[in-house]
């Protein structure tokens, strides 16, 4: 239900937001519900969209972009396994709801991100909000920033066909990686797992992400 920006408590609604999506919806990483329970999403919402920044669809962010649904936003994260020891790598900063996430239970985050608009606006709210653990890099995340790798954890927020092989490359032994594997409309949540250079692929659920954009994902 939408409702007037002055009416709405922000705080109240987060709350619910993580009880009946998150919560009720199978997520029971403790770390993952208190950092949902936390970050204000609304901070990273147009400003024309506040009323619906807790609700359960994604949102759009300008320049043809998204911010993901929560609950697949908490799926994810809860996906990747995070400890405050892993270097992760994000492709996609988008508004930079997820690098929060990703920030608040990391102990370094690389965001790329190909627009420089949405690169430096996620960076200037950021860097307000207090995280300092984050480094920004505007560019091809398809081809990942091997300068900081490898990483344990990688999250890919858009939607590819198949892996990007450099981001294989830049995926820690033990590592894990988290990214939408199907078309341009319809894509399955995988998680990959190295170990000693063999790879394991889990399919977790159907779901819909903008197009991975780049030289080893699609090129328009």
């Amino acid at each position: 239900m939408k409702r007037g920006k002055d009416n709405i408590n922000f705080d109240s609604e987060r709350q619910e937001m993580v009880e009946t999506q998150i919560v009720q919806k199978g997520i029971n990483e403790k770390n993952v519900i208190e950092v949902m329970l936390k970050v204000p999403r609304h901070l990273f919402v147009p400003e024309k969209f506040l009323s619906e920044a807790y609700n359960d669809y994604p949102l759009p962010t300008g320049e043809g972009q998204t911010i993901s649904q929560p609950y697949m936003v908490a799926l994810m994260t809860e996906l990747l396994q995070l400890t405050i020891k892993d270097r992760t790598l994000e492709i996609g900063t988008g508004s930079g709801y997820q690098t929060a996430i990703l920030s608040e239970l990391s102990g370094e985050v690389y965001t790329i991100e190909r627009n420089k608009n949405l690169s430096e606006k996620a960076e200037k709210l950021l860097s307000s909000l207090g995280y300092k653990n984050i480094k920004y890099k505007i560019g091809d995340g398809t081809t990942g920033w091997k300068e900081f790798g490898p990483y344990s954890r990688i999250l890919i927020t858009a939607g590819s066909n198949e892996v990007p092989k450099p981001l294989l490359d830049q995926l820690s032994n033990l590592g894990k990686m988290v990214i939408p594997i199907g078309n341009r409309l319809n894509q399955i949540l995988t998680v990959i797992e190295k170990i000693n250079d063999n790879l394991t692929k889990r399919e977790i659920c159907g779901c819909m992400f903008v197009p991975l954009i780049g030289e080893y994902g699609w090129k328009t």
